[in-house]
């Protein structure tokens, strides 16, 4: 694609440019790896941008490349303000910001500030003694009266950490625990103090004066929590309960959000912020996302990646008929013409989409379309994670020795104390754990997927040799090029943007149906999400409508074959 086309497709600067574009994220250590030493850098992802300019998409999500020692792959953050010699330097990151915008593509940065890392020096300091400057911008308190410091049940709260163990870790030296949500190397700040709220947003100004075109917000939700940190209900093996009632959507969540954009986004040129609120309700990211309200322009909720979990998700359940998108729509009805939605179905921490929600093995392309179709054409910003665009599946991990990812073996090493049978935790680990999404992109058949030189930090899936992107680009029916129809479909058809969403009862749960409309221009898109034909009649207003596009070819309207999606169109404007 010429760079003038490039341009062409890439929705006006404006207030509101973000509604019209599609944002693809890029997890840096398994993207591309420029210097063979088994992990992506910025450097390989900047020999890749042709790849994303092919694709079509507008901004690139480029997750945490910030000094880190690592604990927790990136989000434990050591120095906002440098980029770790693992992934490059700050020059390499200024040239993939000139380069994303001589492409006419925007650059969104990681902003993790509900933590940092316990080698960040705010944390150095305070942990040096009581009475530093430092101290109050992290959570430090005393043990459990009566209880023996650095005792289990010691810990001020009995919360349940999201990566497993209680939040608390004791710190010898200080004679205090300090309150981490995840990771013991991941402390979290006391946003109650200003000058820590102030030290933040002086850090996002810096990035926008760098060029940054915006920010993902890592829990960002967490922020603000009970001052009170009162006990949860405790479970009845550990003694440790969910806190998150208590340290999530805080009663200064809202204050914190809008100081923010008062003090680091006004005055700019209009920017992407889109807040990941894992929890958050309709009725909280209706609020975050008002525009009247100044916050932020979208969020990422949770509750569609949750369908398939049991006690845990580590114990995977099957997906009811209907669930998906009958959880999709009720966040398209409830945010309605006030709010944006956030429109994923995988990232970093989720399994890959077609072996989660789809079908991996029969209907391998088909339910990748599908399921894209789905998402896509829905009323909101679409979010395409590294490898979805060629339909990427789950990783392969026989062993444990073949898992990486700190949440899943902290998982797995608390299987015995929570009374799981390890077999099945390693089981839902390879189904549901994390490592799924971050094996190597697979890039062409060659040993290593054309991802490094060198050998992969984490093992390629072996059925790269196939699943490749050198073997779609040239396929007219290939995922990645259907993802290219659909990403220009967006951008051609102001309805997609901007239309109104109703769902069309298609009389099967399995039937996602719905209706975009804008005045006289309108899309119906109807897609099987199942492995089975499914009977359906068309709507009577779309019975002489076009077929703008399908993902199975020769369509019958009578019949809608497995897995297969097709859109239909009032006006070609």
């Amino acid at each position: 694609m010429s760079l003038s086309s490039a341009l062409s497709s890439v929705p006006a600067i404006g207030t509101e440019w973000w509604r019209s574009a599609v944002v693809y994220q890029v997890y840096p250590r398994s993207f591309a790896d420029s210097n063979g030493d088994g992990v992506g850098d910025i450097r390989g992802l900047i020999g890749k941008l042709e790849h994303l300019e092919r694709l079509g998409v507008d901004v690139v999500w480029l997750s945490p490349v910030y000094a880190s020692p690592q604990a927790d792959a990136g989000y434990d953050i050591s120095d906002y303000r440098s980029i770790d010699p693992l992934f490059g330097s700050l020059a390499d990151l200024d040239a993939l910001i000139a380069d994303l915008h001589a492409r006419g593509m925007k650059l969104i940065m990681d902003l993790v500030v509900n933590h940092t890392s316990d080698e960040h020096p705010w944390f150095v300091e305070s942990r040096s003694s009581r009475d530093n400057p430092k101290r109050d911008w992290y959570w430090w308190r005393d043990a459990r009266e009566g209880r023996r410091p650095g005792e289990s049940g010691a810990e001020p709260t009995n919360w349940e950490s999201f990566f497993s163990g209680p939040t608390w870790t004791w710190d010898d030296a200080s004679q205090q625990y300090y309150l981490h949500l995840f990771d013991p190397k991941q402390p979290d700040l006391n946003w109650e103090n200003p000058e820590v709220r102030a030290a933040v947003h002086d850090m996002m100004r810096w990035w926008l004066d760098r060029g940054v075109d915006g920010f993902r917000m890592d829990v960002i939700n967490l922020i603000s929590k009970d001052t009170s940190l009162p006990d949860a209900q405790a479970g009845e093996r550990t003694g440790r309960g969910d806190g998150f009632a208590h340290y999530a959507h805080g009663p200064r969540l809202h204050e914190y959000l809008q100081e923010m954009r008062r003090e680091v986004f006004d005055g700019r040129d209009a920017l992407l912020t889109v807040g990941e609120m894992p929890g958050v309700t309709t009725e909280e990211a209706l609020l975050t996302t008002d525009p009247a309200r100044r916050e932020l322009n979208m969020v990422f909720q949770f509750e569609h990646v949750g369908l398939d979990h049991g006690s845990s998700k580590f114990d995977p359940r099957p997906l009811a008929p209907g669930a998906l998108a009958a959880s999709l729509t009720k966040w398209q009805d409830a945010l309605g013409d006030t709010g944006w939605n956030s429109l994923y179905l995988s990232n970093h921490d989720q399994p890959r989409t077609v072996s989660r929600f789809g079908n991996d093995r029969e209907h391998w392309r088909a339910s990748a379309t599908a399921l894209a179709t789905m998402l896509h054409l829905q009323r909101g910003t679409p979010y395409i994670y590294q490898g979805e665009e060629i339909g990427m599946t789950n990783g392969s991990f026989p062993t444990l020795a073949d898992f990486r990812d700190v949440e899943s073996l902290n998982f797995y090493a608390q299987a015995g104390e929570l009374g799981l049978v390890a077999d099945e935790v390693l089981d839902g680990m390879r189904r549901n754990g994390r490592d799924n999404a971050r094996t190597p992109v697979q890039w062409d058949g060659s040993a290593s997927a054309g991802f490094t030189t060198g050998t992969p930090w984490i093992g390629v899936n072996p059925n790269h040799a196939w699943l490749n992107a050198e073997a779609q680009y040239d396929d007219p029916d290939s995922v990645f090029n259907y993802y290219r129809r659909l990403i220009a479909l967006r951008h051609e058809r102001k309805v997609v943007a901007r239309g109104d969403f109703v769902r069309v009862d298609a009389g099967d749960p399995a039937i996602f149906a719905f209706e975009r409309t804008l005045g006289d221009d309108g899309l119906l898109v109807v897609v099987n999400l199942s492995d089975v034909p499914r009977a359906f009649t068309t709507p009577a207003r779309w019975s002489n409508a076009a077929v703008v596009l399908a993902n199975l070819p020769e369509v019958e309207l009578a019949t809608l074959r497995p897995w297969e999606a097709r859109v239909l169109s009032t006006s070609t404007d």
